[in-house]
């Protein structure tokens, strides 16, 4: 788990963040339209922001589950389309982890494709090898009689199987409050886009008192049309639309829209 600090302007009163992951370039079945409507409501809004949650490359191998005879694009040409979206909102990137996709290569040949993404669009600093542990401050948080930035915590996984499921899925999501403490979880992978809340009681060493604090957890989608393995393996369809981040900059607030 690596800890990435954030630090944005005071003057946002209210920002956004997109879980950006398993577009699955790649694949046939990734609907670029509804990629390329996401890359573009990031890139058109100052207050939107976004995490990297892997699996954005197919990255189909001869030993994989994918089809790699079936690919529209190789590996490489995976590798450069997935700098060209990105390039142009690379800065509002707050962090990036990989995904099992992506570690194919990783494994079989040791190449991190994640990171040479990361590595040509000028932001490594926000990468991961694992997990990412971002610490977020913008804003203007009232604290007594003084103003200081409001922080947020955000805990990113690519994530891993959690069973056909919806129960399965959202009892993986849950089971992360267990690895960190913090304010948000969010995660990939599953395909299933979901949000909820939880409430935990947080006791404080200092004045051996309890505060109850809530928990928001966030599943992310895939923009992948229906087709393919998903068809062959007899899963679900599922929704492509993506849960997206409300963070409040003068109280200490969150919630998602989905």
């Amino acid at each position: 788990m690596k800890p990435i600090k954030v630090d944005l302007s005071a003057d946002f009163g209210e920002i956004k963040v997109v879980p950006v992951g398993d577009y699955h370039l790649g694949d046939p079945q990734s609907d670029y339209k509804k990629i390329m409507a996401e890359i573009e409501y990031i890139k058109n809004n100052d207050d939107v922001f976004f995490t990297m949650q892997g699996d954005l490359m197919n990255s189909a191998i001869k030993s994989s589950i994918s089809d790699c005879y079936g690919e529209t694009l190789t590996p490489m040409e995976e590798l450069q389309e997935c700098v060209k979206l990105f390039e142009p909102i690379a800065h509002k990137c707050l962090c990036c982890v990989p995904g099992n996709h992506e570690l194919r290569h990783l494994k079989t040949n040791g190449v991190d494709m994640t990171w040479l993404c990361c590595k040509q669009l000028g932001i490594e600093d926000r990468y991961s090898p694992t997990t990412a542990l971002v610490f977020l401050r913008f804003g203007r948080l009232e604290v007594g009689n003084h103003k200081r930035k409001a922080c947020y915590t955000i805990y990113v996984a690519h994530g891993t199987s959690g069973g056909r499921k919806e129960g399965s899925k959202i009892n993986r999501l849950a089971d992360l409050s267990s690895i960190v403490d913090c304010d948000i979880y969010v995660v990939g992978h599953s395909h299933l886009p979901a949000v909820f809340k939880e409430r935990f009681a947080r006791p404080s060493m200092t004045n051996s008192s309890i505060t109850y604090c809530d928990k928001l957890y966030i599943n992310t989608s895939a923009k992948l049309e229906y087709g393919g393995y998903g068809d062959y393996g007899g899963f679900k369809p599922t929704s492509t639309d993506t849960p997206v981040i409300v963070l409040n900059g003068c109280k200490k607030e969150m919630r998602a829209i989905l």
